[in-house]
């Protein structure tokens, strides 16, 4: 996806991105290539490739959720930063917090956020269930995302219970969700949760499919989840 494509597909979905926007867009991918070679943060280089498969399928999570207001975000796991990076550029008044468990991550993030003047941004080194437990981090979130290979059952454990009620847990995945969405109702119920929308879509130009998955949480998670690291991927809820 060429630079001027990216922002015109965006326009067309509502998604207007100011010149300044675009030379942070440009600035990211630059940086991104740059740490790349000092650690491993992607395996999609080319820049065509990143402005789609990266920053655009981000931005896809804006075209279903309504993230126009002052919301407080959360992303677990959020790897070089998607989605809540580009979503952070492209929506400056989110209020974003990043929870990932490697801190040569969270150094190249925090890198990121400074040299793109990125305001309210805030990074937690730890894993998704030990943060899930801290109180200064559960419940506190009108959205949480996750764009991760996780399925479904684990993932609701991972995510749901950062999630304040009446909020909502945003999973994007890469493909038709299925099959994980049977094996994952049991777990999204006992968590607090119901499932509101499913929408599958293909990314432009390059046609691959992709799900976006939205749980609303309609009461407390049970105090006992997230259960302890590792737990839930080896026994989800299923």
């Amino acid at each position: 996806m060429k630079i001027n494509q990216f922002q015109l597909e965006l326009a067309e979905k509502g998604i207007s991105l100011s010149s300044e926007q675009m030379n942070q867009f440009q600035h990211y991918y630059e940086l991104l290539i740059e740490w790349n070679e000092k650690m491993n943060l992607t395996a999609i280089t080319d820049r065509e490739d990143v402005y789609v498969k990266h920053f655009y399928d981000s931005l896809t999570a804006a075209m279903y959720t309504d993230l126009t207001k002052p919301l407080r975000i959360c992303d677990v796991g959020a790897g070089a930063g998607f989605p809540s990076i580009p979503l952070k550029i492209a929506f400056p008044q989110l209020d974003v917090t990043i929870i990932d468990s490697l801190n040569k991550r969270i150094t190249f993030l925090n890198k990121l956020a400074s040299e793109l003047k990125l305001e309210n941004v805030h990074f937690v080194h730890g894993r998704a269930e030990e943060m899930g437990q801290n109180p200064a981090q559960r419940g506190q979130y009108d959205i949480v995302t996750a764009r991760a290979v996780a399925r479904m059952s684990v993932l609701t454990e991972l995510c749901l219970p950062f999630v304040k009620t009446g909020g909502a847990f945003v999973a994007m995945k890469a493909a038709s969700a299925a099959d994980e969405m049977e094996n994952a109702s049991k777990a999204i119920t006992v968590l607090g949760g119901k499932t509101e929308d499913i929408f599958s879509f293909r990314l432009p130009i390059e046609d691959s499919e992709r799900t976006i998955i939205v749980i609303r949480k309609e009461k407390e998670t049970p105090k006992k989840y997230p259960r302890k690291p590792g737990t839930p991927n080896k026994a989800p809820i299923e």
